[in-house]
């Protein structure tokens, strides 16, 4: 196992969230490709958006329902700067994560992080582990809380 899906693991443990990670046969590396593998809808796939401040060069996290789309909007409002994605090299320096397989726990730095309001509605949702085929599913108030994310109108 990587030492990113290790950290994962960890960090899980040590917010008191209980997780069963899993290795897909397949990749995982889309929202649709990771309701696939867990067999859900893929509203039920969180998808770990890094996008950077673009006055701070500040890292956020955005937690968004798999068919949904970040509102940059709606999220300047809450960071209180213009946002753009962040380049993949400076996310995996900066997180420990490669695009595809960026978690919603386990970064390497302290990272703010907000989670779109529409993933309170099921019962269980599916994140990436740190891994493109690895994954965990979770009660979404439990995930939320361990990733220290506010929940808020993020997306369009």
């Amino acid at each position: 196992m990587s030492k990113s899906v290790e950290r994962v693991r960890q960090a899980a443990h040590a917010a008191g969230l209980d997780i069963e990670i899993r290795q897909m046969a397949d990749s995982t590396h889309t929202a649709e490709d990771a309701a696939i593998q867990c067999g859900v809808t893929v509203a039920q796939i969180v998808k770990s958006l890094i996008f950077q401040g673009a006055d701070t060069d500040k890292l956020y996290l955005f937690l968004v329902s798999g068919p949904r789309k970040l509102d940059l909007d709606k999220a300047a409002k809450l960071t209180g700067e213009r946002l753009h994605r962040a380049d993949p090299k400076h996310v995996r320096k900066e997180t420990g994560f490669a695009i595809g397989g960026v978690s919603p726990l386990g970064h390497l730095i302290d990272i703010k992080a907000y989670a779109d309001e529409s993933l309170m509605q099921f019962d269980v949702v599916w994140a990436a582990a740190g891994g493109t085929n690895f994954v965990f599913p979770s009660e979404p108030n439990a995930l939320v809380e361990a990733a220290k994310a506010q929940i808020a109108d993020i997306t369009s």
